[in-house]
């Protein structure tokens, strides 16, 4: 058993495997709701959207942090913004911001010295690299998505149910969905630094995605897709120490893979019972 064991005797494999699932977690919380109510577009073109402000802190050698922080929250105004407009439709808004502000971080970019480092640093992160102040900013962000989503629940909730409605209960659903986009935000700022804007998604998707497939309440998606989460990161470290590939991008594959792994088995559970013709499975709307 010592092939299992001997990655994680080393410290920085250790502060790997903590990152990652602090940052399950997080992205369990999060992601939930960014698969129920099918966001996942938004919250693509929201990590791509921390590219200028990235790029300027490293050019400027301000904090990466800090830059990311500033340009997702610009991205979010802009969204915000564009998607109250009756003549376009809420893709359309978050695609030319996508575009955008992606072109516009390239090209600062372009200005470094060391532009290849900088970019793939910023698309494949280095969970490899981090260090006791990244897991400590994690944990501050873990303990306020904790917070911000248990006192958004009820709305959130509402939200994904029905917007009209939740108007008329007085739950404000436009304040809700702002919430929500700042937890997307927070979910990918604190997030990158460890697996990368390219590979965020592999931990803020894939897991709740899986989790939707057997769980039917909001909690228990939640509590599966950090398990997922959890495991595709240990597994991807494994992975990664003894076959030498990317960890970042061994962890995000990883987590896709359960999601088509756990995809077949439902398929396979669905048809082992031709005869009962269940109904479609539908996630409950409740605590």
């Amino acid at each position: 058993m010592d092939w299992l064991v001997l990655p994680f005797e080393v410290s920085f494999v250790q502060r790997a495997l903590l990152a990652g699932v602090l940052v399950s977690l997080i992205c369990a919380l999060v992601g939930t709701w960014v698969v129920l109510r099918g966001m996942a577009f938004l919250g693509d073109a929201m990590s791509h959207g921390m590219l200028p402000g990235v790029a300027l802190a490293s050019v400027l050698g301000g904090d990466l942090l800090v830059g990311a922080a500033l340009s997702a929250g610009a991205m979010a105004t802009g969204v915000t913004a564009l998607g109250r407009s009756r003549r376009l439709s809420r893709d359309t808004a978050i695609g030319l911001l996508f575009v955008g502000m992606l072109s516009v971080g390239v090209i600062i970019v372009s200005h470094s010295d060391s532009f290849a480092v900088d970019l793939t640093g910023f698309l494949f992160g280095d969970v490899l690299a981090v260090t006791e102040s990244n897991l400590v900013w994690l944990l501050v962000a873990l303990l306020v998505t904790g917070v911000l989503a248990l006192a958004g629940h009820r709305s959130f909730v509402a939200l994904a149910f029905d917007p009209r409605k939740a108007r008329t209960w007085g739950l404000r659903p436009g304040a809700a969905h702002a919430l929500l986009l700042g937890l997307v935000t927070l979910a990918i700022v604190a997030s990158f630094n460890v697996v990368g804007t390219l590979l965020v998604f592999g931990l803020l998707i894939a897991p709740p995605a899986a989790a939707v497939l057997w769980a039917r309440r909001i909690p228990a998606i939640m509590f599966g897709a950090a398990l997922l989460g959890s495991f595709a990161t240990a597994a991807g470290l494994l992975i990664s120490w003894h076959w030498g590939t990317a960890a970042g991008a061994t962890i995000a594959a990883t987590s896709v893979a359960l999601f088509f792994l756990s995809a077949l088995c439902a398929a396979l559970r669905d048809r082992v019972r031709p005869a009962i013709a269940p109904e479609p499975r539908k996630v409950e709307f409740t605590a």
